[in-house]
């Protein structure tokens, strides 16, 4: 406890006090109802989330409510039972009826994969899937949240172990799951059979081979095809997908307690996000071809990929969507006529605006439901989600669900497939962030958050079809508005340039600024481009920025041209101007803040990572007198050192306007065009200040950026910790000492606050300092 207090864990209005009282607020990851009686009363199952800070890891529990419908459509809701935690659980999915749910875990002593079947009874099948050796590992990505997932721009990591409240691809902290391009667990429509996928079984790695050993013999056992295959390189699917090769489609029949892989799916392709066709005679599939080689597909949506049903009758596998396009996320209707699913172009930038599409399953006739938006109107911006929800029909058949970003919030829009309109359901609310989590017999599930405002859950029914609005919501855990912090959306418009087009070069974009409602003004501000590029801030609770206002710093969140949410328009004008203009959209940002809220000039940070990091490197080269601190992670500070490395090569080129292909090494003129364009580059104006030292504090590869620094300006005295895992050369202002730097949940957060606070006390003396 000393130790606790010593380092200011339990100090009132400390950063980790702050940081502690704010990440109380858990997250619904997941939800799923059942109906009880009479179609009028229905049991919802959410699974939640937070920070476990004592024990240093992310806390999954589940809660249980009762929901009674009257005939006015009217809903109330109440508590069914206690929170109970979730140990080991991977991924769940309940039966179409309610009455079932699947549940794969993870024993932790033997490390083996149980795929289970609960009821109303308790458990009624339990099925060893290591112990069958059918499969590798099931594909289990994007259903086991993480505060941080990996790093969009950078070389590619896997996840932490210990969660972390850092930066993340969209710049932040994001409580829910991002969808997994594989992973499924879908039930067959006579529930008696699950669907999920696996990586293929491989020969197991051998002891050393004794028979190498002059005079020993070979074992009768050994099967000769696969001698050695456990040291052939096989290729992988990019970041958070590293053990993801060959995904292969399975099947538990619950009758017979047997497992099988089918056959049929094409080798070129990579299966995942699998349902039942109607009539569970066949399997619709999401697959990705292979050529011309494995690309990543974290945050890229760009990737050639097709709707495909495979017939387990005659084993004919056909590709029913576009043939050059990139297909995924296919929802079937509830009564088994209708498919919808998202589609967008080859190639570009690696996250765009997507159309929706829908396919009649009689005629297989495909029609655009939604298409591609290059300019944003007021009613619909375009599509951008990486997923639709998984239960996204009404019961009707005809319309359907789905969040998707518009500017700078998250919005639900209801899609009327028929006529194709889009009718906002949540335009005008207070909260800023609506993410819907599960639709069923016309029951709205969702949960909602602000800024200010931890997520809440809600439930509304879902009116007839032409009465949809206003909707009402009604709260199930309702968390009240949190004191001391408010905010506002900026709308910036950029100067006319004759460098940019017409078409996008004026088009106006986004910032949000979070301000504390009591100190004296004029605030510090933190300053904080996002990551991708082509992601977005939108207007949802973060822990971390809201203690930032909680300690008296106002925060800008910039939605530079080229984010999600404006416009096909607006994402493609980012193409070939990289770095400068996110760069100057930023600064501009920042100029109008400063012009029309109370925020001190002079105290100015910046906070970011990944692409947004390679935005703040950009602004600490060209003005190093403005900015007095920044705090950086994972920045992509020198591009051509990523083209051996990265697995989305391809992007390097085209974000600088550059031909990529996969046929030839990169050329002379390319690796000059991206050194020009990297931080490290400008590298001399920000990382020496008369009098001072190198000021580096990147983590994941900081040695390497170490040494490219080091020639920039005299050698440090001590000696650099060395290590992937350690920080680098963390310098600070004279006369304010280094913070500990630690790992564990909210150690960033109190390691930014206390620093800054001792800067700001200082005069912000660190001009270019770069902490993490």
């Amino acid at each position: 406890m000393a130790a606790e207090t010593e380092r200011g864990a339990e100090a009132p209005g400390s950063p980790a006090a702050c940081y502690r009282e704010l990440s109380q607020f858990a997250a619904v990851t997941r939800a799923a109802l059942g109906a009880a009686a009479e179609g009028q009363t229905f049991l919802l199952h959410a699974e939640c989330s937070r920070p476990d800070l004592p024990r240093r890891r992310l806390l999954r529990f589940s809660r249980h409510y009762s929901l009674w419908r009257d005939g006015d459509g009217g809903l109330a809701v109440s508590r069914a039972a206690l929170s109970a935690e979730i140990h080991n659980q991977l991924l769940s999915q309940d039966s179409p009826t309610g009455q079932h749910r699947a549940v794969l875990s993870c024993c932790p002593r033997q490390g083996h994969e149980l795929l289970e079947v609960w009821d109303s009874s308790g458990r009624s099948h339990s099925v060893d899937l290591t112990a069958l050796g059918k499969h590798g590992e099931v594909y289990t990505e994007g259903r086991a949240p993480s505060p941080h997932p990996p790093p969009t721009t950078q070389v590619r990591a896997a996840q932490p172990v210990v969660p972390v409240p850092a930066l993340c691809p969209a710049g932040l902290w994001h409580p829910l799951p991002v969808p997994g391009p594989f992973a499924c667990l879908a039930w067959s429509r006579s529930e008696t059979q699950l669907l999920y996928v696996a990586e293929k079984s491989w020969p197991k790695p051998q002891s050393p081979c004794p028979w190498d050993v002059p005079g020993a013999a070979r074992p009768v056992e050994e099967d000769e095809d696969e001698e050695g295959e456990q040291f052939l390189y096989r290729e992988d699917w990019g970041e958070a997908l590293g053990t993801r090769s060959v995904p292969v489609l399975c099947v538990l029949d619950m009758e017979g307690s047997s497992v099988s892989v089918l056959e049929g799916v094409p080798e070129h392709l990579s299966p995942g996000q699998a349902l039942w066709s109607p009539g569970d005679t066949g399997v619709l599939f999401v697959g990705w071809w292979h050529e011309p080689f494995r690309l990543g597909l974290s945050a890229c949506s760009n990737r050639r990929s097709g709707i495909f049903h495979l017939d387990l009758g005659s084993g004919h596998c056909e590709l029913l969507s576009a043939e050059h396009r990139a297909a995924c996320s296919p929802r079937l209707s509830p009564d088994g006529r209708r498919l919808l699913y998202l589609e967008g172009c080859l190639g570009g930038p690696h996250r765009q605006c997507l159309r929706l599409r829908m396919l009649t399953w009689q005629t297989r006739q495909t029609v655009t439901v939604l298409d591609v938006v290059q300019e944003p109107m007021e009613a619909f911006a375009g599509l951008y989600g990486e997923a639709l929800p998984p239960r996204c029909w009404a019961a009707d058949s005809r319309r359907a669900v789905l969040g998707t970003p518009q500017r700078s919030r998250t919005d639900l829009l209801l899609v009327d497939t028929e006529v194709a309109t889009v009718t906002n359901l949540t335009a005008g609310s207070p909260e800023g962030c609506w993410e819907l989590l599960t639709l069923q017999w016309d029951l709205l599930v969702a949960t909602c958050s602000a800024p200010n405002r931890p997520p809440s859950l809600v439930v509304s029914a879902l009116p007839p079809a032409g009465r949809e609005l206003p909707l009402c919501w009604v709260p199930v855990e309702d968390t009240p508005t949190v004191p001391g912090v408010t905010w506002k959306t900026l709308t910036v418009r950029p100067p006319c340039s004759g460098q940019s087009p017409a078409a996008h070069g004026t088009q106006a974009f986004e910032a949000l600024l979070l301000s504390p409602l009591d100190g004296a003004a004029p605030h510090p501000l933190v300053v904080c481009p996002h990551g991708g590029p082509h992601a977005v801030f939108d207007a949802r609770w973060r822990p971390s920025m809201a203690a930032l206002c909680r300690l008296g710093f106002a925060v800008l969140l910039v939605n530079y041209r080229g984010s999600l949410g404006f416009g096909q328009a607006s994402i493609s004008s980012l193409l070939s101007c990289v770095g400068v203009q996110d760069v100057e959209d930023t600064q501009l940002a920042v100029e109008q803040a400063l012009r029309s809220e109370p925020l001190d000039p002079h105290r100015l940070a910046l906070l970011a990572g990944s692409h947004g990091a390679f935005i703040a490197l950009h602004l600490l080269a060209r003005e190093p007198e403005r900015y007095q601190a920044c705090a950086l992670r994972s920045p992509v500070s020198n591009l051509p050192a990523l083209l051996g490395t990265s697995d989305i090569p391809d992007w390097r080129y085209t974000s600088l306007g550059l031909p990529y292909s996969f046929e030839r090494v990169p050329r002379a003129e390319e690796v000059a065009a991206m050194l020009q364009r990297s931080p490290i580059a400008q590298a001399a104006q920000a990382a020496v200040v008369p009098g001072g030292r190198p000021r580096a504090g990147w983590r994941g590869d900081g040695g390497r950026r170490l040494q490219e620094l080091r020639p920039l300006a005299p050698p440090a005295s001590g000696a650099a910790a060395a290590g992937r895992h350690s920080p680098l050369h963390p310098w600070w202002p004279c006369g304010c000492a280094g913070p500990t730097v630690t790992t564990g949940p909210g150690d960033h957060t109190r390691t930014r606050g206390d620093w800054s606070e001792r800067s700001q006390g200082q005069g912000w003396g660190c001009r270019s300092g770069v902490w993490r």
